[in-house]
C-alpha cells in the first residue's frame, strides 16, 4: 500500500440502530449511493458496526496500480485484517472480527465497486479528453488568429525569410502557451514579457511601464496576452500605453490603459478583434487568472489582469 489520498474519516453515528442483513445493507448502500465515495462511507461504517473494528478502511488501486487509501472510518488500533477484493481494491479492519458473514457481504460488494470505479474512472477521462478537446480548439484559433499578421507581411514582402521565421517562432510560443498548467507554480517577469510583445508588435505607439511585480504563470501565456492586449490598443488608434503590474496582500495585478477609441461594445475594441481577447480570457483562465475590460470615461481603454492568491 502507498500513497493515501482523498480520505474520507468521519466519526461514526449508528444510523444502523433497525438495520437487516449486513449483505443486503451494504449492497443496497453502495448500489444506491450518489458517489463512489459516500456509498463506501457506510458500507465501512456498517462492517466496523458488525464487526466490532476500531477502524475500517478501503484501498483502492489509483491510476498508476498502486493502493491508495479512499475511504477511512475510525481511528486506528490494534492488529489488522485483511480482506483482498483483487481488481476492486482491499479492505483493513483494525483491532476487528472478521466472521463468515462479514466475508460473505465483502464479497458481494466487489462486482458493484469494480463497476462503481470503472463508471466515475470513465467520467473523470471523459472530462479530461473534454478539456483537452477545448484546449486544442483554443490553440487552432490562437494561431489563425496571431500568424496573419506575419505571414501576411511574408506575402508582400520581397525577402519572406524573416516573417516567416516570426511566424514560425510564435507557433513554438503558443504551443507552450496553449499547454494546460502543471501543479508547479511558475512566476513570469511581467518587464521581460512586455518587451517580447512589443517587439512582435512592431507598432508605433508609446509605452511607459509602472512594473513591481512577477504573475503566476508561465511566460509563453503573459507574452500572448500581452500581445494580443497592445495590438487590439494599436488598432483602436491608441498613441499612448501604460502598462502597470502590482502585488498585493491577496492578489496580482496587470493593468493595460490605452488612449484608444475605447470600447464600442462589450468584449471588441473598435476595429480590433474580439477573438483575441476572449481566447486571452480563455487562456488566463487555466492559470486561474481573469481578464476584464472597462471603458474610461474620457476615451479609452483599461484591460485588467488579475490572479487571487490561492491560501493553503
Amino acid at each position: 500500500m502507498s500513497s493515501i489520498s482523498n480520505v474520507i474519516a468521519l466519526p461514526l453515528r449508528d444510523d444502523y440502530a433497525e438495520r437487516g442483513s449486513l449483505e443486503h445493507d451494504v449492497v443496497f448502500a453502495l448500489a444506491t449511493a450518489d458517489d463512489l465515495a459516500s456509498g463506501m462511507n457506510h458500507v465501512l461504517k456498517r462492517i466496523r458496526l458488525d464487526s466490532g473494528a476500531a477502524r475500517v478502511e478501503w484501498w483502492m488501486a489509483g491510476d498508476d496500480g498502486a493502493l491508495e487509501l479512499f475511504v477511512a472510518v475510525g481511528t486506528a488500533r490494534g492488529g489488522r485484517e485483511i480482506l483482498r477484493l483483487g481488481r476492486a481494491g482491499v479492505f483493513v479492519l483494525h483491532d476487528g472480527r472478521v466472521d463468515q458473514e462479514i466475508e460473505s457481504a465483502v464479497g458481494s460488494l466487489t462486482p458493484i465497486l469494480r463497476r462503481r470505479a470503472a463508471e466515475e474512472r470513465l467520467a473523470r477521462t471523459t472530462i479530461q479528453l473534454a478539456q483537452r478537446n477545448e484546449a486544442l480548439e483554443d490553440f487552432a484559433a490562437l494561431v489563425a488568429h496571431e500568424l496573419k499578421t506575419p505571414l501576411h507581411a511574408a506575402l508582400v514582402a520581397d525577402d519572406p525569410s524573416s516573417s516567416v521565421e516570426d511566424a514560425l517562432l510564435l507557433v513554438d510560443a503558443l504551443l507552450e502557451a496553449s499547454q494546460n498548467p502543471s501543479g508547479d507554480k511558475t512566476f513570469a517577469s511581467v518587464a521581460e514579457c512586455l518587451g517580447q510583445a512589443v517587439e512582435d508588435l512592431r507598432a508605433e505607439v508609446e509605452i511607459t511601464t509602472d512594473l513591481s511585480t512577477t504573475l503566476p504563470l508561465p511566460p509563453a501565456p503573459l507574452c500572448t496576452i500581452l500581445r494580443n492586449l497592445l495590438s487590439n490598443a494599436v488598432a483602436a488608434g491608441a498613441r499612448h500605453v501604460h502598462v502597470t503590474g502590482a502585488r498585493s496582500s491577496g492578489s496580482w495585478r496587470l493593468v493595460v490603459d490605452d488612449d484608444g477609441v475605447g470600447l464600442a461594445a462589450i468584449d471588441r475594441y473598435t476595429g480590433g478583434s474580439g477573438l483575441g481577447l476572449s481566447l486571452c480570457r480563455r487562456i488566463a483562465a487555466r492559470f486561474g487568472g481573469v481578464l476584464e475590460l472597462a471603458a474610461w470615461r474620457s476615451g479609452g481603454t483599461r484591460a485588467t489582469l488579475e490572479f487571487a492568491e490561492v491560501l493553503p
